[in-house]
C-alpha cells in the first residue's frame, strides 16, 4: 500500500505543477506580464508531466522488486523534481532583476 501511496502522491505534485503553469500563464495574460511568464508556466506544466510519468514507471519498478524480492530501487524522481525546482528559482529570480532594472 505504501507503494501505491507515493505513486499517488508524486501524481500530486505532478497535477500541482501543471495547475501551477495553468494559473501563471492566466495570470500572465490578464496582468499582461509578457511571454516569459508564458514559457516558464509552459515548463512548469511539462515538468508535471514528466513527474507524473516518472511516479507510474517508479512505482513499476518499486511493485515488480517487492513481488520479487529485490532491493527497493533508488527513486528516480526526486533529483530531477529537486534540479527542476532549483533552476525554476535561478531563471525567476534573475527575470525579477532584470524586471527591475
Amino acid at each position: 500500500m505504501a507503494n501505491e501511496r507515493t505513486a499517488l502522491a508524486w501524481v500530486r505534485t505532478g497535477l500541482a505543477l501543471v495547475a501551477g503553469g495553468l494559473a501563471l500563464t492566466s495570470l500572465a495574460s490578464v496582468a499582461a506580464l509578457g511571454s516569459f511568464l508564458d514559457l516558464v508556466a509552459a515548463g512548469l506544466c511539462l515538468l508535471g508531466g514528466v513527474v507524473a510519468v516518472g511516479a507510474l514507471a517508479s512505482w513499476r519498478r518499486t511493485e515488480r522488486a517487492l513481488r520479487l524480492g529485490r532491493p527497493l530501487p533508488a527513486p528516480l524522481l526526486l533529483p530531477v523534481l529537486v534540479g527542476c525546482v532549483v533552476l525554476l528559482a535561478i531563471v525567476l529570480a534573475v527575470h525579477a532583476g532584470l524586471e527591475a532594472r
